[in-house]
């Protein structure tokens, strides 16, 4: 429903979400809250990347490379947390029914042999090239979920005392 004709339309929007249940009412909001904080995120920060699960395991395979060129806690520290971030395209790969294993295998290898693109193209069910596909995702969504991942486990890894409580 689209109101045009208004005298002073101002800066402000309302939208009027009518369904045929609460539950579709309920899904639709989740959506258009969902898209408010896209829109968010690209005004405070101007940069799309890839989507797909591209930029994670981008991520991930030049860590398990970085890994490899340290050595005790700290490689192992490193790997995991290469190994945390295939989650986000095994996570993908599962809700668009393909084989996570295999998915992110083929693409961990597409990304190992240089092709930095290559992300999960839902709608094709299978890999591709996830910019020509034109998938793209706000760049402060995936430094935000970094950041806060790896402020919580630098929590974690600080506490050197268990205490026990009754």
């Amino acid at each position: 429903l689209l109101i045009t004709g208004c005298s002073s339309p101002g800066r402000t929007v309302s939208i009027v979400v009518r369904g045929s249940n609460k539950l579709v009412i309920e899904e639709v909001e989740r959506s258009i809250h969902d898209a408010l904080c896209v829109i968010r995120c690209l005004v405070k920060k101007r940069v799309l990347i890839a989507g797909g699960g591209a930029p994670e395991i981008e991520l991930a395979v030049r860590l398990a490379e970085y890994s490899r060129t340290l050595a005790g806690m700290e490689a192992y520290c490193v790997r995991a947390y290469a190994d945390a971030l295939e989650v986000i395209p095994s996570t993908l790969a599962e809700n668009a029914d393909l084989n996570p294993i295999s998915t992110v295998t083929e693409l961990r290898n597409r990304h190992a042999h240089g092709d930095k693109m290559a992300g999960i193209n839902v709608r094709k069910g299978g890999i591709s090239n996830i910019l020509e596909e034109l998938v793209a995702q706000p760049l402060l969504v995936s430094i935000s979920a970094l950041t806060l991942a790896t402020d919580r486990v630098r929590s974690i890894l600080k506490i050197d005392d268990v205490v026990n409580t009754r």
